[in-house]
């Protein structure tokens, strides 16, 4: 069965419109990636930011990524360190990773290292691969 992301944001957006976290946050997928819609980091931040404000973690994740970024909003590592925080503690991988990154390079946190090792530990329990080469680096198997 081929994709069709155009069906798909058809979808995702009905669905979104009526308030679905998971549609909201697939739908700012689709706008960050450009499948089914032109590529549009605003839209996606706009449809992220919804589904976080509900407590998803994915969506909290890369709203994270976004202001980690600057991608359709202006770059904040104190709002990326924020967004990532509220995902991470959920379990997301992603966001454990990445809020390890931040800890470990001191971007919109005071550096820690061992703060930052807890974080990429608990992606690495998950089998984030990133996560496990890191701590393999690190000498922090």
């Amino acid at each position: 069965m081929s994709q069709s992301y155009t069906e798909a944001v058809k979808w995702y957006r009905k669905a979104a419109e009526q308030g679905f976290a998971g549609a909201q946050s697939n739908l700012g997928v689709c706008y960050e990636n450009g499948q089914g819609v032109p590529q549009n980091y605003t839209e996606a931040v706009k449809w992220y930011r919804k589904a976080a404000e509900q407590g998803y973690a994915q969506a909290q994740s890369n709203l994270g990524g976004c202001y980690y970024n600057g991608q359709g909003v202006p770059q904040s590592y104190t709002e990326a360190v924020k967004w990532y925080r509220k995902a991470a503690e959920q379990g997301d991988a992603l966001a454990q990773y990445n809020l390890g990154g931040c800890y470990y390079d001191g971007q919109g946190v005071a550096q820690n290292y061992t703060e930052a090792v807890k974080w990429i530990k608990k992606a690495a329990k998950q089998g984030d691969a990133k996560a496990i080469e890191v701590l393999k680096q690190l000498g922090e198997q």
